[in-house]
């Protein structure tokens, strides 16, 4: 529930409340207007914690702080999220070993920051009747990136691209490790 939903003071339009004091002491079912000349008493606000409740629970606090503290924990929160990328890497089938060896290096790379990786392999004009050359040479990453992975999607066709997609290995993933 975001701070908007929130009803303080006035805005409570109901005839009781279950009021909470700001040391958490439960005060009991009471007439809302009794909760908030107790909520003022104490220069403190009347907050409506949970409207749908029968009857709705309020707490007296002080709402400047209140709202404080949870933009704190929504800021918190998104610190520790962690964005994952999608890196991709192209090439194709007729590639060179060494070019191989210099993609397979940066799929590694990518996935050791804690990005997902699509390898994707491009067939042009008659390559598309040899995609067998495309898996082969996603396979090859994989021997050359040694289990680093976890497999989200194995090797399709997708037009007139075979691509596979990989995780790190200390994500959770769906698939399974090694081809």
């Amino acid at each position: 529930m975001s701070d908007k939903d929130l009803r303080i003071n006035e805005q409570i339009r109901v005839r009781e409340v279950r009021l909470i004091r700001d040391e958490g002491e439960r005060q009991g079912i009471m007439p809302t207007l009794e909760a908030l000349e107790i909520a003022r008493e104490q220069g403190l606000d009347l907050v409506e914690v949970a409207p749908q409740a029968v009857p709705p629970v309020v707490k007296i606090l002080d709402y400047g702080k209140f709202k404080f503290e949870n933009e704190k924990k929504v800021r918190d929160s998104k610190k520790k999220q962690k964005l994952l990328k999608l890196k991709e890497i192209r090439m194709q089938p007729k590639i060179d070993e060494h070019d191989l060896d210099f993609k397979s290096k940066h799929v590694r790379e990518f996935l050791n920051e804690g990005n997902k990786v699509k390898v994707t392999v491009r067939f042009r004009g008659r390559e598309l009747a040899h995609t067998e050359l495309g898996l082969d040479v996603l396979k090859d990453v994989l021997a050359r990136i040694e289990g680093e992975y976890v497999m989200d999607k194995p090797p399709i066709m997708e037009g007139k691209f075979m691509s596979m997609i990989l995780s790190p290995k200390g994500k959770k993933g769906s698939g399974s490790a090694g081809a």
